[in-house]
């Protein structure tokens, strides 16, 4: 028999039903839904201390102080800190030698018929699990995907129930915390696009860990780290960002990946739309790949991301497979240039047109959708594998009834060869230096960078064996 999940309905009950557990519920803008849970299903005098609703700006502002956005991470910040922080003062003496206390927040845009572009919100909590404990905090970013405002607002009122119940009954296993997240939900109406541990609850839980699975299990699109390590929120990181982006499997890096990389950048800073403090570098690996169906453990990306942030790159990892889908995802955040360092066998494979079967207009509307905003490649040669002779985008052989369409893209500077890559480096391919690796020849070390083959022999990546 198949256990039901329990529905928002029963979590609210459960949740009131637990004397122990006593907080506040403050939602501001449009999510104004998780309390009216608890109060539905009654039994909510036993579980909230204070239910707080705020629309205008001005009485927002009056209790949680003034910042730039109202729907963002720091505004959430403030209004966790300041609900835990008046529970502690006002009940703790009396009874927080028996209760857990909890702060639920949310700060929300819902779609709306004056605004194009769909609703979004920071939702978060913090709480104890033991009375009298350093709190643990949960937040949340989502993208809100209903056709209506009243979609949107159920979504978020199962969403918040299901954290708080999450937080309270599920902290010890966060994989099945960031499941129950999504029970009684359909992704189809929204994406989890951050999500992040912390507090003595979640000592040793890996964000990298949490934000992977939610690309993997669909319920976001992208996970990005900074080059510290850090999780976090793609749109704080790209907006109004002229961003330049290379993908590839990075397994391992290897000294043509950054030297393409290195020699895509000082192209693109040097357009003059671009200048150096507004461009964005990006190393992406993405869960899918134009040629490739294989299934790559998530550990083994984690340990990729780990490489290219001890190289000082930002990672972004996604589930787009086709470039197109990349492009749109980067330009919903950014409407400054995008430049996409890559080599000829995959500007080869993006002409390829089987892959565009799935659109009515084929490669043409594939096209349309990746060089809208600016976006254009940056391509390093390669040798042919018959005659060893050099191939660069600008005498890339394409099929006859695409060849109008690629001389248009490389007369309108949308598609640029890179001439000052290290030819030496054109012989050292990825798949080549993971068999050496693994067969213990040593002769891979010459094909990395330094730094990456101390860390993979220290951390005996890639099968490295102890003795090379």
């Amino acid at each position: 028999m198949v256990n039901k999940l329990p529905d928002a309905h029963e979590k609210a009950l459960m949740v009131n039903r637990d004397r122990s557990k006593y907080g506040t519920i403050a939602e501001i803008g449009a999510g104004q839904e998780t309390a009216r849970w608890f109060f539905k299903v009654g039994g909510a005098a036993g579980t909230i201390a204070k239910a707080m609703s705020a629309y205008d700006m001005r009485f927002s502002d009056s209790i949680y102080g003034p910042c730039q956005r109202y729907v963002s991470r720091d505004r959430l910040q403030a209004m966790l800190g300041y609900e835990y922080k008046l529970l502690i003062e006002r009940l703790d003496e009396t009874r927080g030698a028996e209760t857990t206390f909890f702060a639920f927040a949310n700060t929300v845009t819902v779609h709306s018929y004056s605004h194009a572009e769909d609703g979004h919100g920071w939702l978060g909590i913090r709480f104890q699990t033991q009375p009298r404990e350093a709190p643990s905090q949960i937040v949340l970013h989502v993208r809100l995907l209903g056709q209506d405002s009243a979609q949107d607002q159920d979504t978020l009122g199962v969403l918040g129930v299901n954290l708080i119940y999450g937080a309270q009954h599920l902290y010890r296993d966060p994989r099945e915390l960031l499941e129950a997240l999504l029970d009684n939900l359909t992704i189809d109406n929204l994406e989890i696009d951050l999500l992040d541990f912390s507090g003595p609850a979640f000592e040793g839980v890996d964000n990298r860990l949490m934000a992977l699975l939610l690309v993997q299990q669909g319920a976001s699109n992208a996970a990005m780290f900074t080059a510290d390590g850090k999780v976090v929120h793609p749109g704080d990181m790209l907006y109004k960002k002229a961003v330049l982006i290379e993908r590839s499997r990075f397994r391992p890096p290897t000294k043509l990946t950054m030297n393409l990389l290195d020699r895509a950048h000082t192209e693109f800073i040097n357009e003059p739309e671009v200048c150096d403090e507004c461009a964005l570098v990006i190393s992406e690996m993405t869960l899918h790949n134009l040629s490739d169906g294989s299934d790559i453990q998530i550990e083994d990306f984690l340990q990729r991301a780990d490489i290219l942030c001890m190289l000082g790159k930002n990672v972004l990892i996604s589930n787009y497979g086709a470039f197109y889908s990349l492009a749109g995802y980067l330009h919903r955040y950014t409407d400054k240039p995008v430049g996409v360092a890559m080599g000829v066998p995959t500007l080869r494979e993006i002409l390829d047109e089987r892959y565009y079967a799935d659109l009515a207009g084929g490669i043409l509307e594939a096209f349309g959708r990746l060089f809208k905003n600016k976006l254009r490649f940056y391509v390093c040669p390669s040798k042919d594998s018959e005659t060893g002779q050099l191939v660069t985008a600008d005498g890339l052989q394409v099929a006859p009834h695409l060849q109008h369409l690629y001389e248009y893209l490389l007369e309108n500077g949308l598609i640029r060869s890179l001439t000052s890559i290290n030819q030496d480096y054109l012989d050292y391919f990825s798949s080549d230096i993971l068999e050496k690796i693994r067969c213990g020849d040593t002769s891979w070390e010459a094909m990395v960078p330094e730094e990456v083959g101390r860390m993979i022999r220290e951390r005996a990546l890639f099968g490295c064996r102890e003795n090379t």
